[in-house]
């Protein structure tokens, strides 16, 4: 049912436009779902261009794609043969029909850039992630928030047996993106060095993203340092929470802060192995706002995200926006949450009359008369509902 859920968006998508680019982390579920479509779809084809038999038989693309003209093509890990943008191009030209090609790849900055200027105008993108807390809400239970915020959405992450064999894929996961999945995007880093990076953005992992201070820790450069953070950004494996802005007497704070996309990965990395390890760890309050970001992003795709916070300490965690709508988000990690003096104060400043306190809880109770504590899942559901 999950993933018949992400091939009904990119079924639609395919109704649209003669191509589709679904890019996302490794091992998110992107194969499996363009298997389904395949087979849905009577007499497509998929090639896995991983495969160098798959490869092999585009020796003479033009040739072979031809026999499928009208039908669905899907072509999984096109980075892999970029070169056949060219070839595509020319096709989707000469049938001038929707729903010719399905493209996956792990992103890259080379991949994004080349099949945007190659199929510009012919293709539009879907970000596939991990599974979501939205999509497992018929099963929206205490286990599987639990299971879901501590092993993250990566499908054999999260449907493993047991916890010791959702931290071992996931600790491989990691051994095989750093030794092999990066060299494969072209990116010639030295594993270790990227590791040591990886790391010290899990330390940080909810907090303001210094690069010169992480340099200096690393023994690198700003520059090196910030060509390591886009490598990761672009993998979605990392991502950059931009400030608010705007014109009030208090001083906004213009650095960005940091959060590892999957809280499964941010676990492994830290060595936390259990639910009651996360609890009793510093990282559990950040790791929870991480969580909170991450499940708002992935269920609300047409909405803006940012953090406000002053130099006098006063902070809103998450500020979404979207037409006329201005709402503050903050994260406790508490069944009683109390928010601090400044939060409302910024909350007057930044005149936003709508707020929410995402907490583990199962019941919505007034914290002030703009102000609701909310459980994860109905604070979706609740702003899903906003036009």
């Amino acid at each position: 049912m999950i993933t018949r859920t992400k091939e009904a968006v990119i079924q639609t998508y395919l109704s649209y436009f003669p191509a589709v680019g679904v890019v996302g982390p490794r091992q998110c579920g992107k194969s499996t779902v363009a298997n389904l479509i395949s087979k849905n779809k009577k007499g497509s084809i998929y090639l896995d261009l991983e495969n160098p038999a798959d490869r092999a038989k585009l020796s003479d693309a033009t040739l072979f794609l031809s026999q499928y003209k009208n039908k669905l093509v899907c072509l999984d890990e096109v980075q892999f043969m970029p070169e056949i943008f060219n070839v595509i191009r020319g096709l989707i030209d000469e049938n001038k029909k929707n729903g010719q090609f399905l493209l996956l790849g792990s992103a890259s900055p080379n991949l994004l850039r080349q099949s945007s200027e190659t199929l510009a105008g012919r293709i539009s993108y879907i970000e596939l992630a991990p599974f979501s807390l939205e999509e497992l809400n018929d099963t929206a239970k205490k286990s599987v928030y639990h299971k879901l915020w501590l092993r993250g959405g990566f499908p054999r992450s999260y449907l493993a047996p047991k916890e010791e064999i959702s931290m071992i894929w996931r600790k491989n996961f990691i051994r095989t993106f750093l030794e092999r999945d990066l060299s494969n995007l072209g990116i010639g880093i030295a594993p270790e060095n990227m590791r040591k990076f990886w790391m010290m953005c899990a330390h940080l992992h909810g907090q303001m993203l210094n690069l010169s201070n992480l340099g200096h820790s690393l023994g690198l450069s700003h520059t090196s340092v910030k060509s390591y953070f886009d490598i990761m950004a672009s993998t979605f494996m990392v991502r950059r929470l931009e400030p608010y802005y705007t014109n009030i007497n208090k001083r906004l704070k213009k650095t960005p802060k940091v959060y590892l996309s999957d809280s499964g990965i941010l676990h492994a990395l830290l060595n936390i192995h259990s639910f009651d390890e996360l609890l009793s760890h510093p990282v559990a309050g950040f790791s929870w706002e991480g969580f909170v970001l991450t499940q708002l992003i992935e269920s609300l795709p047409d909405w803006e995200f940012y953090y406000a916070a002053t130099a006098d300490q006063a902070e809103i965690d998450f500020i979404l926006k979207r037409g006329k709508h201005l709402i503050a988000v903050e994260s406790k990690l508490s069944k009683s949450p109390v928010v601090q003096r400044g939060f409302y104060s910024l909350l007057k400043d930044l005149k936003i009359t709508e707020a929410y306190v995402a907490a583990p809880i199962d019941d919505s109770f007034p914290l002030a008369p703009t102000t609701t504590a909310i459980g994860l899942d109905a604070l979706i559901k609740k702003l899903k509902k906003y036009k």
